[in-house]
């Protein structure tokens, strides 16, 4: 069904009614209804379209003598044709700004950040994927930070910057350090890891690396670093579960919150939805049924992609909680932190 379909005075009692159940997360009643109306119908009148609404597959009534709440269809029809969508206020613009630019740290820790951001803006759960890097290294590098600390500095050819903390030997000289880094240098820039790191084992398993045990040692760290950031697949990173039981109405819905703290663990599955949420610009929203990973929990997923300096999407991330989520700011919110995250990439 199209939003078209529906008569002026059907179409304004239902988005009078989803607008109600958003705010409040209660059935709407043909009282409410009518005390919010901006028609002049009688309660009785409300009622008879209410039902008109129920039978079209828009509108359900949860109890017997409740009012009525949207299905996930109506919860659709009003996203897609009557939902007038907010904007972000510039607080919430330099925040957003702010605390993923003030990151000095890798990718993966700047997209951390934003789910961090999005489910305390949001008061919802906030789920990221963050792609495997597979460019070629351009430079690597040993820094000690202090005794028995150091990091490995990954820099690779399309930008992205990775560290990782390694352990050192105590009192192992900076000379060691560089004899490492140069030699990882050497047979590594400007090739991915499937590439170069059958050639390093090799060589260090038969000791032609020319290199002293400390620095072989050095080598193998930064192996497993470069392994740890590029291999594998998409990694997903999800923050704020405990706001979804921030929700006064969560108490009665306690099963739903249960099965979606099952489905958040079914990370393969999430991934999935964020990469067709890739597919293409935009902000999408997938509301309840919609999605089979969250049909039995009847929830909502809010994601949109971002890209990398080249324009190419690359990942996507969103919000994700109940169905009665606050679309009208939230959409906007998601879209405006996809974005700034393409601009930092």
């Amino acid at each position: 069904m199209k939003i078209l379909e529906l008569n002026s005075r059907s179409r304004t009692i239902f988005q009078q009614v989803v607008e109600a159940y958003l705010e409040s997360g209660d059935p709407v009643g043909s009282r409410t209804v009518s005390k919010l109306s901006r028609i002049n119908l009688s309660p009785a009148s409300i009622r008879n379209v209410m039902a008109d609404l129920e039978e079209a597959g828009l509108l359900y009534a949860p109890h017997t003598s409740a009012g009525r709440m949207p299905t996930h269809l109506g919860l659709r029809l009003f996203v897609d044709g009557l939902l007038e969508f907010g904007d972000l206020s510039e607080a919430e613009r330099l925040e957003i700004e702010s605390r993923c630019n003030g990151s000095d740290k890798s990718v993966e820790s700047m997209l951390t950040e934003a789910t961090r951001l999005l489910s305390g803006l949001s008061h919802c759960a906030s789920i990221i994927m963050v792609p495997k890097i597979d460019a070629a290294l351009k430079h690597m590098e040993f820094v000690q930070l202090a005794p028995g600390r150091g990091l490995v500095v990954l820099v690779f050819e399309d930008g992205a910057v990775e560290n990782r903390l390694v352990e050192l030997p105590i009192g192992i000289l900076p000379s060691t350090l560089v004899q490492a880094g140069n030699y990882m240098n050497a047979r590594m820039q400007n090739r991915t890891l499937a590439e170069s790191t059958d050639q390093v084992r090799m060589e260090l398993q038969n000791h032609q690396a020319d290199l002293d045990d400390l620095a072989a040692g050095l080598v193998e760290k930064g192996l497993a670093s470069w392994a740890e950031i590029c291999g594998g697949m998409d990694t997903l990173i999800v923050r704020g579960r405990a706001n979804l039981l921030d929700d006064p109405s969560a108490i009665d819905s306690l099963e739903r919150i249960r099965q979606l703290f099952d489905d958040l663990e079914t990370k393969r599955g999430i991934v999935r939805l964020l990469e067709s949420a890739s597919e293409g610009e935009g902000v999408k929203i997938f509301i309840g049924a919609e999605n089979k990973l969250f049909s039995l929990s009847g929830s909502s997923v809010i994601a949109a992609p971002y890209s990398n300096e080249a324009g190419q999407i690359i990942g996507a991330l969103g919000v994700i909680g109940p169905t009665r989520l606050n679309y009208a700011r939230i959409v906007p919110m998601v879209d405006y932190t996809a974005r700034v995250i393409s601009r930092l990439l």
